[in-house]
């Protein structure tokens, strides 16, 4: 019951912030709203680095809107330049704090709620296979996969490349969905579009895949 209450608040809140992202647009239009977004100066990327950083660092947190509104508020470039720094922080340190403190401490972190993903995350054995990791890394859960891979004896040398490789590829087609959206640009919402859609294909196959069986 727990969990689903979270679940719905999640859902909830990126709804509020499309909505309210859209209204703000129709009050005053992008570049103004755009203008608005830069007398901030350096706080408006400084307040969506830690609202994407908490929300990886702590699961039960939304964070796939964060990226949408870092493409409609500070556009596509500086919007992903934004987000991958988030989500390299955030993830390296969910790696280091899962493999250095065990799994009684991610749970205090994670909940008891969604625990249980972490543990089936980790007993895949992900670590054996470099491809794999990068692909449920490139998830929507990969917030869990960072836990699970560091509750692993899977090295950094190991982990870093996925990683790496799972936020050049994943993080560009949600960030460009707010900048297309909210800026009308045609093409880079048809990039956005197929990449979303080529990010759910990778969800559906990796997790379709088998736990492996330990050596």
């Amino acid at each position: 019951m727990k969990q689903r209450t979270i679940q719905v608040l999640q859902l909830l809140l990126i709804i509020v912030l499309v909505a309210l992202a859209t209204v703000l647009v129709h009050r005053y239009g992008v570049s103004q709203l755009r203008a608005q977004v830069d007398q901030l100066g350096v706080w408006a990327p400084v307040g969506i680095f830690l609202l994407r950083f908490t929300s990886v660092v702590i699961p039960a947190l939304p964070g796939t809107a964060y990226s949408v509104l870092a493409g409609s508020l500070l556009g596509f470039t500086q919007g992903l330049a934004v987000i991958c720094f988030a989500d390299l922080c955030s993830c390296t340190l969910s790696f280091g704090l899962s493999r250095r403190y065990g799994r009684r401490f991610v749970q205090r972190l994670v909940g008891k709620g969604f625990m249980h993903r972490v543990d089936a995350l980790s007993q895949r054995h992900l670590e054996q296979n470099f491809f794999l990791m990068t692909g449920f890394l490139m998830t929507g859960f990969f917030d869990f996969v960072c836990y699970g891979v560091g509750l692993t004896k899977a090295p950094i040398a190991r982990f870093a490349p996925a990683l790496v490789l799972s936020i050049v590829i994943s993080n560009p087609p949600i960030v460009a969905l707010g900048a297309g959206l909210l800026e009308g640009g045609k093409l880079l919402l048809g990039f956005a579009l197929l990449g979303v859609f080529g990010l759910a294909i990778v969800t559906g196959l990796v997790r379709r895949q088998p736990p492996q069986s330990q050596p």
